[in-house]
């Protein structure tokens, strides 16, 4: 059973994919120097992948992670693993991060189908597949609908910040997604993708599928995005989610909330762009969100080059939580929730 998972806009790669045996990622730690693809066959390197951000973005991991139940399953049949080794392989899987909650939410959705059998697991995880595909064309319409509702039809200069593409999916894309939507409708004038320190994901990603999709765009460090703001240059920021709480606070890479702040002062649309399994119910506000905390070389090197003088710690924290009294709205597959004027998701 092979897997067919075109984005909307059908980009020219696939940040994730399934070839019938094995778990197929793009490493985006390569890009945009290198487009590069590999495959994964056992629990560990799937984990290794999703903590070294060879895949990332919250709807992409959790469906890498529905299809690591699939090798999990096919591990533990190779090595005649017993059922209790079984569960360890796939919590491995379902824990590799903690504060994206798609990637346990998909585990344990396909992990229910285990007692029925490997098809039924793979079918549940290509099925999960194509509706973060499809729930990526209804965010990208509902959001660009209300951005010109309250912006009007003219071209826009839009801010996002980390990656929220097609890299970041199976589909088009959340926040990007959005930008997408509104370039195809003529009403971008020019995108400005914050660097995002210290992975650089805006202009490492960010910028490359802008380019690809023939999307005028700038990059900027930052500690410029407030400036910009400020400035007048920006007239909307949209960003994605790891995990939304119900009344609306919202965790993100690490950045998202200075720019909420700014958006505020500034007195312009921040919107919080993410499907329906971003958000958890489950927790009240954004106090209960766990936030993973990264290792102090990410700061101190990049890409094995010091950048900092050894043995220098760092704080870390690879999100932060925006409060929703600062979230415009938070548009999802559903609808947009007006969370800044106190409407529950």
């Amino acid at each position: 059973m092979t897997s067919s998972l075109n984005s909307v806009s059908s980009p020219s790669f696939k940040a994730v994919d399934w070839d019938g045996s094995s778990l197929i990622l793009l490493d985006q730690t390569l890009l945009p120097g290198e487009e590069k693809y590999n495959a994964y066959s056992d629990a560990a390197s799937i984990v290794d992948a999703i903590q070294r951000l060879v895949v990332r973005g919250a709807p992409a991991i959790g469906v890498a992670g529905a299809f690591g139940v699939v090798i999990a399953m096919d591990e533990a049949e190779r090595l005649a693993l017993p059922a209790s080794q079984w569960d360890r392989l796939i919590d491995s899987i379902r824990d590799a991060r903690p504060t994206a909650v798609n990637l346990a939410w998909a585990v344990e959705r396909v992990r229910k189908f285990v007692p029925q059998g490997r098809e039924a697991v793979l079918g549940e995880a290509l099925k999960l597949a194509e509706e973060e595909r499809l729930s990526a064309s209804r965010m990208s319409a509902i959001g660009a609908d209300w951005i010109y509702s309250r912006l009007g039809k003219k071209p826009l200069n839009l801010l996002t910040h980390c990656n929220t593409g097609s890299l970041a999916t199976t589909g088009s894309g959340t926040a990007l997604g959005v930008v997408k939507e509104l370039h195809a409708r003529g009403f971008v004038r020019e995108v400005f993708a914050d660097e995002t320190r210290p992975l650089l994901q805006g202009s490492r990603l960010t910028a490359w599928e802008l380019a690809k999709s023939g999307i005028p765009y700038r990059i900027l460090a930052d500690g410029a995005a407030a400036m910009a703001i400020l400035g007048g240059k920006i007239d909307a920021a949209l960003i994605g989610a790891d995990r939304i709480a119900r009344n609306g606070d919202t965790a993100n890479k690490i950045g998202s909330l200075g720019v909420a702040l700014a958006c505020r002062e500034a007195g312009i649309p921040f919107l919080v762009v993410a499907p329906e399994s971003t958000v958890d119910r489950g927790i009240p506000d954004g106090g209960e969100i766990h936030i993973e905390m990264r290792a102090d070389e990410e700061l101190a090197f990049f890409r094995g080059i010091p950048v900092a003088p050894p043995g220098a710690r760092a704080y870390n924290p690879a999100f932060d939580v925006t409060p929703a009294r600062f979230i415009s709205a938070v548009i999802t597959d559903i609808k947009a929730y007006e969370v800044s004027k106190g409407e529950k998701l």
